[in-house]
């Protein structure tokens, strides 16, 4: 029996991958105007930074108790093994809701063999990991081998990335009010990158058309490999931009793979429109 990995929905990848890996995602929730909406099935993300240019403020919530509760009972009666990989625990409350539902069902169902594992990962560095793991998966390779080649994406993913507006993942709690203030002066731009599944302001940058070129030379200064491994660049509705990225990335490392797609909807509600995110390995591509 193939091992069944599951995700949420905050790894940023969208239905047609997640269908073609037989992925399980789950939905975190997206709050606009009281209005609640499943991150990716209700709501796109091009509608939340629609609406975040009109001014509006959505909210998010994690998964529920009782999405975990169905998915992981359903699969333990089957005995169907399974690993979820969560979202940052540092962003979010899920994997620690996860890891609730894990000790009530492994106590129901004691021959259940699942996992819930912090990925310390957000967006497309989240989805790569999935990405990898589920691969495997396919391939019919075991669970302590699937569980094994996930934690090591999880550990050696980098994520680098710049905002628009400090402002967005200010409210949120995401970054400090400080933070916030000194990056709206004088078109400074931020960049972030993620510590042990934070985000940690990295450096300010005056003017845009650099933070790109800034952006390749941290991931020179971090990366392995650069030409063999599969990369990812997810963006805030700025396709244009994110395509620039990639082909800066194509012309200076012969880069094969590139995987582009939107910040999805719970992400995007914090990071705002304009986002821009880079990530890849600092070790060996497996």
């Amino acid at each position: 029996m193939h091992v069944q990995v599951l995700c949420d929905s905050a790894s940023d990848l969208n239905q047609e991958k997640v269908q073609q890996l037989s992925l399980h995602s789950l939905p975190l929730k997206v709050i606009i105007k009281e209005e609640e909406y499943e991150d990716g099935i209700d709501i796109t993300p091009k509608e939340v930074y629609d609406r975040m240019r009109n001014g509006e403020a959505p909210k998010t919530a994690q998964v529920s108790p009782q999405a975990f509760r169905e998915t992981f009972t359903s699969l333990a009666e089957k005995e169907q093994p399974f690993i979820y990989f969560a979202f940052s625990s540092e962003l979010s409350g899920t994997y620690q809701t996860a890891k609730m539902i894990e000790q009530e069902v492994k106590e129901e169902y004691k021959n259940a063999q699942f996992e819930v594992i912090d990925t310390k990962a957000a967006s497309l560095g989240y989805g790569l990991i999935v990405l990898r793991a589920a691969e495997l998966a396919q391939e019919g390779a075991s669970y302590d081998e699937v569980l094994e080649l996930g934690q090591y994406h999880a550990t050696h993913m980098e994520h680098i990335f710049t905002v628009d507006d400090l402002e967005y993942l200010q409210r949120g709690g995401r970054v400090s009010r400080t933070a916030a203030f000194v990056g709206g002066l004088l078109k400074i731009k931020p960049l972030l990158h993620m510590e042990e599944g934070k985000l940690i302001p990295l450096e300010k940058i005056r003017g845009s058309k650099k933070v790109l070129k800034r952006m390749i030379e941290v991931m020179d200064e971090r990366g392995a490999d650069l030409q063999n491994q599969r990369m990812a660049i997810s963006h805030g509705d700025d396709l244009e931009r994110a395509e620039q990225l990639a082909e800066m990335i194509r012309e200076t490392y012969g880069t094969k793979e590139i995987h582009i797609d939107y910040v999805g909807a719970t992400i995007g509600a914090h990071a705002g429109p304009g986002t821009i995110a880079l990530f890849f390995l600092n070790d060996t591509y497996k």
